[in-house]
């Protein structure tokens, strides 16, 4: 999962002209859901849209309070093209969720935005619809925000097969991927017999 979170002196959403919703300072979040979000995701996510340190305190001092801290309004609009990957120039949206399982996700989402803080301070667009949505940012402020990869055991995660390589073989940088595609904290490599190992 991943959220655009823009702090906003007001921002809306219009659908065929018409204004559907609107919110004066606060939070406007983008939100793209992938197919391999779960609620560990999701409320991962609220979490830390709800507790980001954005605004500033009574005395002035930036990224002191977040937004429920000031009491201010959260906009959020479903938007599926986060979930891009480029393939050339033509965009790409497979790692999306579907359109009706990610409705049901993103309803979810809400849900749970809304138990967490204020639910008259959680807006939203239409799912799905083609959206105009107006912001001024603020700032700019503009953070990004990516659910956390799954928990993997330190064990697993160095017992990985040494990795023979040619005598000869001028490398610059080497990387080595886990089996959860995450990069491994790093390699010790033995030139004299062509074998690398994790440190």
């Amino acid at each position: 999962m991943k959220a655009i979170v823009q702090r906003v002196a007001q921002a809306s959403v219009t659908v065929g002209g018409e204004q559907i919703s609107s919110i004066g300072r606060g939070l406007c979040v983008l939100l793209g859901i992938s197919l391999e979000d779960t609620q560990r995701e999701l409320e991962h996510m609220v979490r830390k849209i709800l507790n980001l340190r954005v605004f500033e305190d009574e005395s002035g001092k930036h990224w002191s309070k977040s937004v429920m801290d000031k009491q201010y309004e959260v906009l959020c609009v479903s938007q599926f093209t986060l979930q891009c990957i480029l393939k050339g120039n033509k965009p790409d949206y497979h790692m999306a969720m579907p359109t009706e399982q990610a409705e049901c996700f993103y309803n979810n989402f809400l849900e749970q935005l809304r138990k967490a803080y204020k639910p008259e301070l959680i807006k939203d667009g239409k799912f799905g619809a083609y959206m105009q949505v107006h912001i001024q940012n603020d700032g700019p402020v503009t953070i990004e925000l990516e659910s956390p990869a799954a928990t993997v055991d330190p064990k697993q995660e160095l017992n990985i097969p040494l990795v023979r390589l040619p005598m000869m073989l001028n490398l610059d940088v080497l990387l080595i991927l886990s089996r959860d595609k995450r990069p491994c904290r790093g390699i010790r490599i033995d030139w004299s017999i062509g074998q690398s190992s994790m440190v």
